[in-house]
């Protein structure tokens, strides 16, 4: 036997708005169901039955293969069915929803529908902030029983990328996918980011920039303290760890939140403007793992681009440290995504993104043509998972130059990769510190002068990118050299 909130009906719409509004209605009142009753059960009540709520569903059916604007990598789904995804945190995703359906009921001429999934809440889920639910299971009459036995956990089973990772094997008569992640996986991410990073995923926003140095955090953070206090137009909020915001001038101002006693292994800052137009930067530190596990979860957000923005070592002796380098092709040495996405499968540059870098780079520098030439090279960088490199033998440098690399780093294919992995469009632009093979090597001397040069000129260069590219309809932003022959319809 299985207690559950009494069932809601299916229902159709053709109004994206009101559509998500009962995607918020089934959602919270089931996450309330699942708190009471946990609750009840902290407090020693018996429960005779499994007690489960489950998500709500996004469901659309189709009989053709027609549909309007073939221009658009999303918004649309590949053939005639039933397509269905479950939805969690729908008051966060409002307007990425609303936006989803819109396009599908535009596209297809067909209502969506709203209703329950079969796919359980996990009780841990129905919290909105991690609450560490195993020691509240200490009391001696609680830990005498299974949480199991009464209600849903988190099964890793279901939280896996095979949407994404066109793995996927349906049974017969089974909704093909809405989308790249169900609800649990969502759910688990949303967790995650606050533990690396510190801050809640309603900070978020969607435009993202990754960095390896905590000198582009200092940076950011001064570049924002500063702007805000001046009141600028469109900014609302600074957001660091521990959920500090520090308001607008323009809206009066002000600090709440805590700082954490420690800071976080990746820590991440936010730029906040309406509708999550605003800029987000983590410093993920130094390594493809930690490039990979940020960008597994980030991507659940469904950002519009990110970028990676780092030091790197040049390989070629015309190059200069504080030199630039807009990468266009990546050697991936990391071996983080191999599995999911074999080093055999291209990772292309975007147009859009390398159009944005250029130019922010002519913009910042003052140079344009030829004349960028001397700060700046397009090429291949790649990504090694062993910081040593440099003295791993001939067989390295000989795969370097066979590759044509003009720069090495350990994050930038990671990021890259699952950009394109996940449908994230993605750009790097990456800035010399060392040249190993040419006797310059990264020493504490030679690395203070180059940073009191470069960072702060190299950080506004990726602002500016990201504000071209806000420029830009989402429609061509996320690009269709992104998107499979197979593919889900949302974003």
């Amino acid at each position: 036997m299985i207690e559950s909130p009494p069932p809601i009906a299916t229902q159709a719409f053709t109004d994206a708005d009101a559509a998500v509004a009962l995607l918020e209605e089934i959602y919270d009142r089931n996450t309330q169901f699942l708190r009471d009753r946990f609750e009840a059960y902290l407090n020693g009540q018996s429960f005779a039955t499994h007690v489960r709520a489950c998500y709500p569903f996004v469901r659309m059916t189709t009989s053709t293969y027609a549909r309007l604007d073939s221009r658009l990598s999303y918004g649309f789904v590949a053939g005639p069915g039933v397509h269905e995804t479950s939805v969690t945190r729908p008051d966060l995703f409002r307007s990425y929803l609303v936006e989803q359906m819109r396009l599908l009921i535009e596209n297809h001429g067909v209502p969506v529908e709203i209703g329950e999934s079969s796919e359980p809440i996990p009780v841990h889920f129905a919290y909105r902030r991690d609450i560490n639910i195993e020691a509240a299971l200490t009391n001696d009459a609680v830990g005498r029983r299974s949480l199991r036995d009464v209600f849903d956990t988190p099964n890793l089973a279901t939280m896996n990328d095979s949407i994404a990772d066109g793995t996927i094997e349906l049974p017969p008569g089974v909704p093909e996918p809405l989308s790249l992640f169900r609800a649990a996986r969502v759910d688990y991410s949303l967790r995650r980011l606050y533990h690396y990073t510190g801050t809640d995923p309603e900070h978020f926003q969607n435009f993202v920039i990754f960095t390896n140095y905590q000198f582009y955090v200092d940076a950011f953070m001064q570049l924002c303290q500063q702007r805000l206090a001046s009141g600028e137009a469109g900014l609302d909020a600074f957001v660091a760890p521990g959920n500090v915001v520090t308001n607008s001038a323009r809206l009066g101002g002000g600090i709440t939140g805590i700082a954490p006693a420690r800071v976080p292994q990746m820590p991440a800052y936010h730029l906040v403007r309406p509708n999550y137009r605003g800029i987000t930067l983590i410093n993920i530190g130094i390594g493809p793992s930690n490039a990979r596990n940020v960008t597994d979860h980030v991507a659940v957000l469904r950002p519009h681009a990110w970028l990676m923005i780092g030091h790197c070592a040049g390989l070629r002796n015309t190059q200069r440290l504080g030199d630039y380098v807009l990468a266009h092709g990546y050697v991936r040495e990391d071996h983080v995504l191999d599995h999911e996405l074999p080093p055999w499968v291209p990772i292309p540059a975007l147009a859009e993104m390398q159009v944005a870098l250029e130019e922010a780079v002519g913009e910042v520098t003052g140079l344009e043509g030829f004349e960028l030439k001397r700060v700046m090279r397009t090429g291949t960088v790649a990504s090694v998972d062993n910081r040593n490199w440099e003295i791993a033998g001939p067989s390295v440098i000989r795969r370097l130059s066979q590759s044509r690399a003009v720069a090495l780093d350990m994050e930038s294919a990671a990021i890259a990769a699952n950009g394109y992995r996940f449908r994230v469009p993605y750009g790097t632009l990456l800035c010399v510190s060392d040249k190993p093979l040419h006797g310059e090597i990264k020493l504490a001397g030679m690395a203070s002068e180059f940073y009191r040069q470069r960072v702060g000129q190299h950080l506004e260069i990726g602002l500016k990118a990201l504000e071209r590219l806000k420029q830009q309809e989402s429609e061509r932003l996320h690009s269709r050299k992104l998107r499979s022959f197979a593919e889900v319809a949302f974003q």
